[in-house]
């Protein structure tokens, strides 16, 4: 029996288990012995102490610091062994890139367990090499805690997926880890452009005469390549041959190297009783950011102190995973966004030099334009050059031209619902709300959805332009912008609420249906938004299809006469339109649904519609849904299709953002989550594209622009939080030039007041 009771009030775990020998199971066992020696600990490895799977291993020095400030002998033997290096080179099509300043510290996964077996056998931890654990029911019946450290291939995940709801993802890449009998001497991402596709070499050095080497393409990639015919040996052989230059024309080595796919790991629970899951068991993420043992340290050093910490472990089990899994889920965006930059690698490929170097070091969205300035401000300041920027200029504030409007800079308002119009009048608090945001320095400030007749709003508080008395109203908008705030544009989103309508204002309860004062609703197909709660929409016939076009048209009409700038059509977040174009909510028959040029029928016909009437000189966008976030709904592949034919019939930007379809959605929230659906649009189809989502700062902004992944950027509450923010975020970046100017009666608050005394005096004399 265990030698306590983890679940009471009694003292902490003696008896511990640990499944797997790998850096994170050793570590968290030589943790919890240094901790206490008293604790009975055993480590349970299957494979000898010299075997081991891949190469090389990088460590942060985040993560070096913890292990120096928990374990100085640990942190001693690994300082003593480790291959230091500062530089990234970039091969694009011959040429070398380099970027400095990033500060890289590596050593062998042998030489790293090696060090641990050493630890852990000085403390008094029991190794049992060769030998499977046993399941970790049976060792918890006789144990206080079993440390699941068992891998991504983990049988005690398996064994209990029912605690531990695990998610598994696999990917679209084919990798296999090799090694180089030479230390490269910068962190190096190369290129090979094939007649099967691309391929990508990652490597680093680890020690002062062997390098990790990654070779890494897509699964038919692979498959051309003739690669899933290849053994071990030619496998090796044939990656050293593409990657010759690189290599110097070495050969590669494996160590029971197999080509795999990556999988994502996410579990809804970390802890199951006495068993707890540590390292890859618990979670992966992808190995172009390096974080697997790191993470996995990480892990150890957090459970550790947490059952040090906490008077039971199931406090402590808690504890662990509260600390944990925010660093974790954050490390998990980050690397898929870079998993997936790589997934996507054929599109950047005919980018320029600088920017598709610059755009792979930000990949993760970690690294950004301001940091990799810290860090290599030559490197940087040559990329804005090949970019565009004049001197003294960040990209955020270089002009941009739709049509025959040129925007001084590349922030954009974002369409933002207000809620606050009574039948359809934009009135007093919207000619505030906009002008505001026109005098804070955006080029662009877009309306709210402006609905196209009084059925098609989505709550009694939404604006119109189906009345001239509305289009007068705008009238008087777009005039203050254009007369107190010049060079500031204002453009009109037009939309119709379809399915999604008659609901209460947002904060009454959002998308809940009025309680009286209902309208009927019109839809692709007969389907509510939420069934039992939403109002089932008629499905429109052709003779309702033709009333719509028109109130479109009356609209488009109606908006030249307002005075704005630029027209963007709705076509998002299942909206009406945005119905039409979605697999979940299309169930037509007709010439309208079924295939996706079929549901893109109506919207393309609506367009043309307003296209024809939309003055020449002036842009017109479309904003879509690049995905329903939802299985069986729109895809990133069909989202590039529908930006291509909107494109085909005249538009001039696509407005990217994502979801809002259905209500049983699950997006990947993230900071700037959305931004890879419009930079894949962008880079296949070689259009502009104004990216949206959790964009927060002006960092992310010039992030985005200088790696090519987007032309405009749309923000939405931080500009409810600062209508100012793009001035802000001028003066922040001691720029005064003509891409973000003061308003005449706002140029004395175009520095940051101080905010606290910076003038007393300083102490001279120090008395012993």
């Amino acid at each position: 029996m265990p030698a306590t009771d983890p679940t009471g009030s009694g003292p902490r775990p003696l008896r511990v288990a640990v499944i797997g020998g790998g850096p994170g199971g050793l570590y968290a066992a030589a943790l919890l012995k240094r901790l206490d020696p008293a604790r009975d600990i055993t480590v349970w490895e299957r494979n000898a102490p010299d075997d081991t799977f891949g190469f090389g291993v990088v460590l942060s020095d985040e993560t070096l610091g913890g292990i120096e400030h928990a374990d100085p002998v640990i942190y001693r033997a690994l300082q003593d062994e480790f291959v230091r290096w500062d530089d990234i080179d970039i091969v694009h099509r011959g040429r070398t890139l380099t970027s400095g300043g990033h500060g890289f510290a590596a050593l062998g996964r042998r030489t790293l367990l090696g060090i641990l077996h050493e630890r852990c056998e000085s403390l008094g931890v029991r190794i049992r090499f060769r030998t499977p654990a046993p399941p970790a029911a049976e060792l918890a019946a006789t144990h206080d805690l079993v440390i699941a450290a068992d891998g991504v291939n983990s049988l005690t995940r398996d064994a209990h997926a029912d605690a531990f709801a695990p998610r598994i993802t696999t990917h679209r890449c084919r990798y296999i880890w090799l090694a180089a009998d030479f230390a490269l001497d910068a962190f190096r991402f190369e290129i090979a452009e094939t007649e099967h596709g691309a391929m990508q070499l990652h490597g680093y050095p680890f020690s002062p005469d062997a390098s990790t080497v990654i070779v890494e393409m897509r699964e038919e990639v692979w498959r051309a390549a003739g690669f899933d015919a290849c053994d071990e040996q030619e496998s090796s052989e044939r990656c050293a041959k593409i990657f010759a230059d690189a290599l110097d024309g070495r050969p590669l080595r494996s160590n029971n190297s197999a080509w795999i796919a990556f999988r994502t790991v996410v579990n809804d629970r970390w802890s199951h009783g006495r068993t707890v899951l540590l390292g890859d068991a618990a979670h992966t993420a992808h190995f172009s950011i390096g974080s697997g043992t790191k993470l996995a340290v990480e892990d150890a050093l957090a459970l550790a102190a947490c059952i040090d910490e906490q008077p039971t472990l199931d406090e402590a089990l808690a504890a662990y995973e509260t600390e944990r899994r925010p660093v974790v889920e954050s490390t998990q965006r980050a690397a898929a966004a870079s998993l997936r930059w790589f997934e996507e690698l054929g599109t950047y490929l005919g980018q320029p030099p600088r920017q598709f170097a610059f755009n792979l070091l930000t990949r993760s969205r970690r690294v950004t334009h301001d940091n990799l300035r810290l860090r290599d401000p030559a490197f940087t300041d040559d990329v804005q050059k090949d970019f565009g920027c004049p001197p003294a200029t960040p990209p955020m504030f270089t002009p941009f031209r739709l049509r025959g409007l040129e925007l001084r800079n590349r922030v954009v308002v974002s369409p933002m619902d207000m809620y606050s119009a009574t039948d359809g009048l934009p009135a007093d608090f919207h000619l505030v709300h906009l002008g505001a945001r026109a005098l804070g320095g955006a080029a662009l400030v877009m309306t709210e959805m402006v609905c196209v007749s009084a059925e098609g709003r989505i709550t009694p508080g939404c604006t119109g332009l189906y009345t001239e008395e509305h289009a007068t109203a705008w009238r008087r908008i777009t005039d203050f912008v254009h007369d107190r705030s010049p060079g500031t544009a204002i453009g009109v989103q037009l939309g119709h609420s379809g399915r999604k309508g008659s609901t209460k204002l947002m904060w009454e309860g959002i998308d809940e249906p009025l309680p009286t004062g209902n309208w009927p609703l019109v839809a692709a197909s007969p389907l509510s938004y939420r069934p039992g709660v939403n109002q089932i929409p008629r499905e429109l016939d052709r003779a309702g299809l033709a009333d719509i076009r028109e109130q479109f048209a009356d609209a488009a009409r109606r908006a030249v006469r307002s005075g704005f700038d630029l027209l963007e059509l709705h076509c998002a977040h299942g909206y009406l339109l945005s119905g039409f174009l979605s697999p979940l909510t299309n169930r037509r028959t007709d010439a309208y649904g079924g295939s996706p040029e079929n549901r893109l029928r109506f919207p393309l016909e609506v367009f043309d519609t307003v296209r024809d009437i939309w003055p020449g000189d002036r842009p017109m966008t479309v904003r879509i849904s690049a995905t329903d976030w939802a299985e069986g709904g729109t895809t990133a592949e069909d989202a590039v299709a529908m930006a291509r034919a909107f494109v085909a019939h005249g538009a001039d930007a696509i407005d990217v953002s994502t979801g809002q379809v259905v209500a049983e959605e699950r997006p990947e929230y993230g900071r700037s989550y959305q931004t890879p659906y419009a930079d894949r649009i962008r880079n296949t189809l070689g259009v502009p594209v104004i990216s949206v989502g959790a964009i927060s700062s002006w960092d992310d902004v010039n992030s985005l622009l200088l790696a090519g992944r987007a032309d405009l950027c749309a923000l939405a509450r931080p500009h409810l939080y600062d209508p100012h923010w793009t001035l802000h975020a001028a003066a922040e970046q001691d720029y005064t030039g003509p891409g973000a100017p003061w308003p005449l009666p706002y140029g004395a608050g175009s520095r940051k007041p101080p905010t606290g005394r910076t003038d007393a005096p300083k102490p001279r004399l120090t008395l012993r």
